[in-house]
């Protein structure tokens, strides 16, 4: 028997979730739950995206609150709270909203697990593969967190060098594509409680004619999931950039012992010849940020411009930040029912 979804927020994340999902027989997406009350439009996002392209089996309404395609019957719902939900069919929330909801109230609700697709330091626990899954407690842990797109990127490449070397201090800038909260053109500030984005003047201005700074979570984020990695070891920014999707973060380590390149190199190709989960791929080919759209490795380590001096460290890490991050919450879904199978 498939284990029945309730996904909340059919935006860029949800939507790629949606489409991993379809056709998998272990699981069934039965709900969508989203903000927006026009459901001819969230039909059409869905088959439809100028980023990843149309879907081959497109869906169509065939009731006022249904959507069908030739695998899959979903039920579409506008609440503002997963409280007013009728979850007595559902086994596991996914919440893609970007909302940050009250934890002991999402506690409450009767469903095995609920999946944020943000790093929340209240969630029992925050997972990101190829670091801390091991620690999965089906006892204890019913909100996971699957942290963030880009802490899911540098982490695992983090601990295997920390692991390896000690890092004793650093500096990460991501290169992050735009956001559907940013302006096209420039206009008023961008600010939003609930999605935790602070009062920024920056994000008011157009972000497709400008390299906008900002400041990154990213390490904090890494912190929910390594304590030890946190912004007293190692400083970072972000530039967001006016392309679709697909990140990188250089990073740059200071570490106890001093490395070669080649050694750093076979540390990552000895990694990945060894991993569970899709998590690092190594690249040397002249590529660039639209060759890895759609690719679900999401530690990827661009050897070309992997260096070392003395105790330095330099790395190149690509990740498609919508797709590749969405790939990595169905695998954290994956090895929870199959976890939760075991038992």
């Amino acid at each position: 028997m498939s284990t029945k979804i309730l996904l909340n927020g059919a935006g860029r994340v949800g939507k790629a979730i949606l489409k991993q999902l379809l056709g998998n027989k272990d699981f069934e997406i039965v709900i969508i739950n989203d903000i927006n009350p026009y459901i001819e439009n969230i039909v059409y996002s869905i088959n439809y995206d100028s980023t990843y392209g149309k879907l081959d089996d497109k869906f169509q309404i065939t009731n006022n609150n249904l959507i069908e395609n030739k695998t899959s019957k979903i039920k579409i719902t506008n609440h503002h709270s997963l409280t007013s939900i009728d979850l007595s069919n559902i086994d596991i929330i996914i919440d893609s909203s970007g909302k940050k909801e009250d934890i002991e109230l999402l506690r409450k609700l009767p469903v095995s697990a609920i999946f944020l697709t943000h790093p929340n330091k209240d969630a029992d626990i925050n997972i990101i593969l190829g670091v801390n899954e091991d620690k999965l407690d089906l006892k204890k842990h019913k909100i996971i967190s699957t942290s963030s797109c880009n802490a899911t990127a540098l982490l695992p490449a983090l601990k295997l060098l920390d692991d390896k070397k000690t890092i004793l201090c650093g500096d990460i800038v991501t290169i992050h594509p735009l956001l559907n909260h940013q302006r096209v053109l420039d206009g008023k500030y961008v600010q939003s409680q609930t999605r935790g984005v602070d009062c920024n003047f920056e994000f008011g201005r157009s972000s497709t004619q400008n390299i906008i700074p900002n400041k990154t979570t990213t390490i904090e984020a890494c912190s929910y999931v390594l304590p030890h990695i946190n912004k007293n070891l190692i400083t970072s920014n972000s530039l967001r950039v006016p392309t679709d999707t697909v990140g990188a973060i250089n990073v740059t380590l200071f570490t106890k012992e001093s490395s070669t390149k080649d050694e750093i190199i076979n540390i990552f190709k000895e990694y990945e010849q060894n991993q569970k989960f899709p998590v690092v791929l190594n690249n040397f080919e002249p590529l660039v940020s639209s060759d890895f759209k759609k690719e679900n490795f999401t530690t990827i380590i661009d050897h070309r411009y992997t260096n070392t001096i003395n105790n330095m460290i330099k790395l190149l890490v690509w990740y498609d930040n919508e797709w590749g991050y969405a790939s990595k919450t169905v695998e954290i879904l994956k090895f929870f029912t199959n976890k939760k199978g075991q038992e």
